[in-house]
C-alpha cells in the first residue's frame, strides 16, 4: 500500500509512503501530500480551505490503506506558502485530527514544488501490531 490507487499516482518519482515493520506493529511515514484530486490535478486554486481538506483526504487514504486511521498519526508536519493563513488551516485540520493531537511543525516556506499549492503535509504513525 506504498501508493493507494485512491490518490494520484506518485509517477515513480518517490513513494506516497513506507510502512517499517518492528514486529510488535508498524511505522507508517506519508511523505508530503498536497491538494491532488486522484487524477493529479490541484484544486482548490487559491482556496486555503480546500486545498487542506484534500491534502487530509490524501493523507486519510494513505492511512487506511495501511489499516491506520488519524488516530494513529504521531507526527504532522506542515508546509504553507502564508503562515497568515493558519487559522483557515486549523478549522479544516481540527476536524481530521483527533484529542489529543500528535506532535506537530508548522513552518511557513518561500514556496512549493507547484506554485499553485499552498499546503504541504507530512505525517508518522505508529500502527499497533
Amino acid at each position: 500500500a506504498m501508493n493507494p490507487e485512491a490518490i494520484a499516482s506518485p509517477g515513480g518519482n518517490y513513494s506516497h509512503a513506507v510502512r517499517i515493520d518492528t514486529g510488535d506493529g508498524a511505522l507508517l511515514f506519508v511523505s508530503g501530500q498536497v491538494a491532488f484530486d486522484p487524477d493529479g490535478n490541484l484544486v482548490g486554486e487559491g482556496d486555503m480551505s480546500r486545498q487542506t481538506e484534500q491534502v487530509f483526504e490524501n493523507i486519510r487514504a494513505i492511512l487506511e490503506a495501511n489499516g491506520a486511521s488519524f488516530a494513529n498519526v504521531v507526527k504532522l508536519s506542515t508546509f504553507m506558502t502564508d503562515i497568515g493563513r493558519l487559522a483557515e488551516m486549523a478549522e479544516v485540520r481540527r476536524r481530521y485530527v483527533p484529542e489529543p493531537p500528535p506532535a506537530s511543525t508548522t513552518v511557513e516556506v518561500a514556496g512549493l514544488f507547484r506554485p499553485e499549492a499552498l499546503i504541504e503535509v507530512e505525517a508518522v504513525a505508529a500502527i499497533p501490531g
